[in-house]
């Protein structure tokens, strides 16, 4: 804190969007692949990144 009042370097404040880019999307919803576009539900508690697409193998991610 180069100035003491709280802000980080240069005046950043640290509040960047944080986790999944600051979207809230509940238990709910599906995983997409990110390159054929297939899809999947989304279990609760687990991330989508980490899971491979059945079809392709490329890495999911959370659809909006």
């Amino acid at each position: 804190m180069p100035l003491g009042n709280g802000t980080g370097p240069i005046g950043q404040s640290g509040q960047g969007l944080g986790r999944n880019q600051g979207i809230a999307a509940g238990p709910e919803g599906t995983c997409i692949c990110t390159k054929c576009g297939k899809e999947l539900l989304h279990k609760r508690g687990i991330i989508c990144t980490p899971i491979q697409c059945p079809k392709c193998g490329a890495p999911m991610t959370r659809k909006e």
